[in-house]
């Protein structure tokens, strides 16, 4: 039986939650008011995930997602969370080019938005960006399998880790980012059987996402979760409501409405108090007046 959450939940607190067998909850949230909504909710993690592209920007990838976009994003979420850990995504390019911009723009994470960590896609060839970020006092969540940013080189949104060969790269990936220093690591769209296998070598915790029940933890996409996307839901996700729906029947009234003359309702309208209506009748004449006069 698990015990009383942390409040503030922090960095530390999800190792020894994967010690004690807890499993961690982590969802997304790009706005305040989901934020809080999610916060309330209990979830140990919240991610600001540059998915913001795809489910709120309309983009058809992670990839037009700016530092601009993540920091803006971000700050709204951490004022909506009292109890969750916020950890924001480096977005493509960001932590590519030179390590020196890749701790400024990890430290604009933490310092402009207000986050506790931020996410970092890839494996071994990402050991040294993460290290350099992790020297700055800042941490870090990693991210094998499929990586979103990586879209063009895997040709799609593809199942990772299919053959024995691509198994044991990423297994070595996840095991050199945990030597490297993370805290916990995203485990998307790989096999659950190498999910298990990986789960049960780290010592750190494991999120999946479209990887199977053994991770430590799950994520979903806000969005998903609510059905607040258009289109099928991807095979990995579970719809737990119909928001979209919602929101559309809900529109769809209000236009009727309006249209009807149905809304505003007296109810919903402000009024005069009838000595200030008879005033007003009267002033209203006299500028009339002499409007018609000259």
């Amino acid at each position: 039986m698990s015990g009383p959450r942390p409040c503030p939940l922090a960095v530390p607190d999800l190792l020894k939650m994967k010690q004690r067998g807890e499993k961690i909850a982590m969802l997304t949230a790009y706005d305040y008011p989901t934020a809080r909504q999610v916060d309330a909710a209990g979830a140990d993690i919240v991610l600001v995930g540059d998915s913001l592209g795809m489910v709120v920007l309309g983009y058809e990838s992670t990839l037009p997602v700016t530092m601009n976009d993540m920091v803006h994003h971000t700050k709204a979420v951490v004022r909506g969370v009292s109890h969750g850990l916020v950890v924001a995504d480096m977005p493509y390019l960001s932590y590519h080019v030179s390590l020196r911009e890749s701790v400024r723009n990890a430290g604009r994470i933490i310092q402009e938005a207000g986050a506790k960590g931020v996410k970092v896609e890839g494996g071994r060839k990402r050991t040294r960006v993460i290290r350099a970020i992790l020297d700055a006092e800042i941490p870090v969540m990693g991210h094998v399998g499929l990586t979103p940013q990586s879209v063009h080189a895997f040709g799609g949104f593809k199942v990772q880790g299919k053959s024995a060969t691509a198994a044991l790269a990423i297994l070595e990936d996840a095991l050199s980012l945990e030597e490297a220093g993370v805290f916990s690591l995203v485990l998307e769209a790989i096999p659950a059987e190498l999910a298990a296998m990986i789960t049960e070598r780290l010592t750190i915790p494991s999120i999946g996402i479209g990887a199977g029940p053994s991770c430590d933890g799950q994520v979903l996409v806000i969005h998903d979760l609510l059905g607040a996307t258009e289109g099928p839901c991807p095979s990995f996700a579970r719809r737990y409501a119909e928001v979209g729906a919602t929101m559309r029947e809900a529109c769809r009234h209000f236009v009727q409405d309006v249209r009807g003359g149905q809304f505003p309702s007296d109810a919903e309208s402000n009024h005069l108090k009838p000595e200030v209506l008879v005033e007003m009748r009267d002033r209203f004449e006299a500028v009339t007046k002499r409007q018609w006069r000259s």
